[in-house]
């Protein structure tokens, strides 16, 4: 009998641990204000997105996170990929060089919504780590309408901008959607999807922003898979030592933001008791 664990993809060496030096990895997100096209955007001077972006990434880096991911949440309500303009990369490219420069972390991009092949462009100008996209292989339901996975497509954009070396963490039954029509696709069997089209970390959530993972459905996307598994909403103080338990990384905000809300900025005080008991974690 197979294990469920056995590899469906050629190994590969640790994502994680490659970009961030170590396993049990602290990714915080910068939640960019409203970008020009989205619903929200004011016409704010692109000085004050970018200088918005740099003071949240300097919070993160003084508070000691692993690493950061510049994600255009402010542009609610997200269109689907074929619906972004080229002003969405081209600001958060600037936006996303600014922040790397600022704090030489590892940086990650999420362009939303599944803008896979927006965030390899941003990622590859930019000088990006790694890109996260919310739906690598199959489809889904999502606030957004029947979202499709970008594999086929961003990989081999991804080849021809000569990007290996940017990595996919992909989500994994993802946030925001619903999954019924993948209902003869157990758990076990999307994560493996995801990593047999060649995604180099998988991440496990709850149903909405900050909402957290079922650490039932973390154990066993971890049993389910070779590739370093994330948790990538409601991590909290509370929960992230019963997570490291299983995650080689979180991805973490709304829990570090005053009062909790995705849309206010960093708490320095939040995000050094955070810190605090994942430091206790690591021993």
């Amino acid at each position: 009998m197979i294990p469920a664990n056995a590899s469906v993809y050629r190994p590969k060496v640790n994502a994680v641990t490659r970009l961030f030096g170590r396993r049990q990895a602290v990714i915080g997100v910068i939640h960019a204000l409203p970008l020009p096209g989205s619903a929200q955007y004011d016409g704010a001077p692109m000085v004050t997105i970018y200088d918005h972006a740099r003071a949240e990434a300097a919070r993160y880096r003084a508070g000691g996170v692993d690493g950061l991911i510049v994600e255009n949440h402010g542009d609610i309500p997200f269109a689907k990929p074929d619906e972004l303009g080229p002003e969405t990369a081209a600001a958060m490219a600037v936006m996303t060089e600014k922040v790397r420069g600022d704090t030489g972390l590892p940086i990650g991009v999420n362009v939303l919504a599944n803008g896979a092949v927006q965030a390899l462009a941003v990622a590859k100008a930019a000088g990006a780590s790694f890109i996260r996209v919310n739906q690598w292989a199959n489809a889904y339901v999502a606030n957004e309408g029947f979202m499709e996975g970008k594999a086929g497509a961003a990989s081999r954009y991804r080849a021809w901008l000569k990007a290996a070396d940017i990595a996919v963490f992909a989500d994994v039954h993802v946030k925001h959607g619903a999954h019924a029509i993948m209902a003869d696709r157990t758990l076990t069997e999307l994560t493996r999807d995801a990593e047999f089209f060649d995604a180099d970390a998988v991440i496990v959530t709850g149903q909405r922003t900050g909402d957290g993972a079922r650490l039932d459905d973390l154990s066993t996307v971890r049993q389910s898979t070779g590739l370093p598994v994330l948790v990538g909403s409601g991590v909290t103080p509370d929960n992230v030592a019963a997570i490291f338990r299983f995650a080689d990384a979180v991805i973490v905000a709304s829990a570090l933001k005053h009062d909790g809300g995705w849309w206010n900025e960093v708490d320095p005080a939040r995000l050094a008791r955070f810190m605090d008991v994942v430091r206790k974690v690591r021993g």
